[in-house]
């Protein structure tokens, strides 16, 4: 008869399998934007609007909502959004530097060639999200939700994930060096051929999968945490 301790030990978890992030659905048409007609205003609507090299740095707006935009060379660095909303949008080879949000989400966004070091998304929501080619090192996502989104060849050194809910995340060939995950939600999240020296939190990634060739740096960090003190190995 098995016993009482063998009963209770719980079957392995399977991995989730990754779903891929819907794409943004195009506009039929697309206006340009010009900074006397749309320039960010509190609820403000944008539909179907292309923001083509636009200076719109340091610009602060309260629910302002952006449908079936573009954005391309245009520069947001230092605006603040507060319970923004994208939604079907397209956002390349701009920067996004020191941009604040809270509240705000992401749906059908795709990100490419973006500059996005110390952008803070805090308390919100991406979903169906893909972000290439992009930099966020010291970026912040605390306390939000990732759904089916995907970060490719991204640099996220030092990143701050702290108590973000990951499940829905996966991570290719980014660089995450320091970046922090204390008391995130990591079932379902995967890590493909990353780098992830030096991570903090590494105890949250109960439930996270990660490709072999990562598992030497994670390793490292899970020693750390535990106060185990790795030495090289001395011949004779």
């Amino acid at each position: 008869m098995p016993s009482a301790r063998a009963a209770r030990t719980p079957a392995p978890r399977k991995p989730i399998a990754p779903v891929a992030p819907a794409r943004p659905k195009p506009p039929r048409s697309l206006e340009l934007a010009t900074l006397d007609e749309d320039d960010f205003q509190d609820e403000g609507a944008y539909n179907a609007i292309g923001f083509y090299d636009l200076a719109l740095s340091g610009r602060s707006a309260k629910a302002p909502e952006f449908h079936q935009c573009r954005f391309n060379r245009v520069d947001l660095s230092g605006t603040a959004l507060n319970k923004a909303a994208f939604t079907d949008c397209l956002i390349e080879n701009s920067n996004l530097a020191n941009l604040h949000a809270e509240d705000s989400t992401l749906t059908r966004v795709t990100i490419d060639g973006v500059r996005m070091t110390g952008l803070h998304w805090i308390d919100g929501m991406l979903r169906d999200v893909t972000v290439r080619g992009s930099r966020l090192d010291l970026s912040v996502f605390r306390a939000t939700e990732l759904r089916h989104v995907r970060f490719e060849e991204c640099n996220l050194s030092r990143a701050d994930f702290a108590t973000a809910n990951l499940g829905g995340a996966h991570f290719v060939r980014c660089d995450l060096t320091a970046a922090q995950f204390s008391g995130a939600s990591m079932v379902g999240t995967r890590f493909t051929e990353c780098t992830l020296a030096g991570i903090g939190g590494v105890t949250s990634f109960d439930g996270a999968t990660i490709t072999t060739g990562d598992l030497l740096e994670l390793s490292y960090a899970l020693a750390t945490a535990l106060g185990i003190t790795v030495e090289p190995t001395t011949s004779g």
